[in-house]
């Protein structure tokens, strides 16, 4: 069973710092493109941070240069920094991952940003 592992979520305050990780040994090779996105009760998924195998990377207009997405090389491991953290920021926050047209999901982590 494919398994995408999230660890980091927790609570902080506002203008505090969390890191996200998620790593999968479940793929023999590297996924296509690994990333975060978030979901509030009673919105949809929305995109924070996607990057490639290649290291091309992608952000969602509300992260606005507070998180930075990393991988370590080839593995399938991706972190998510986030500084400057809003109460808007509190979410339940997933790791995807993608090979080929196959997407993969972890169960999710929630983060708390408390004003």
């Amino acid at each position: 069973q494919v398994q995408l592992v999230e660890s980091g979520g927790g609570l902080v305050q506002a203008g505090g710092s969390l890191r996200l990780s998620c790593t999968s040994s479940s793929f023999s090779e590297p996924l296509n493109v690994m990333g975060w996105y978030r979901q509030t009760p009673g919105k949809r998924h929305e995109l924070v941070a996607t990057i490639t195998r290649f290291g091309i990377v992608n952000y969602g207009d509300f992260v606005k240069g507070r998180f930075i997405i990393s991988r370590d090389g080839a593995e399938n491991t991706v972190h998510l920094q986030m500084d400057s953290l809003k109460p808007e920021d509190t979410s339940i926050y997933y790791c995807r991952g993608t090979l080929g047209i196959e997407d993969y999901w972890g169960q999710g982590t929630q983060v708390t940003v408390s004003s």
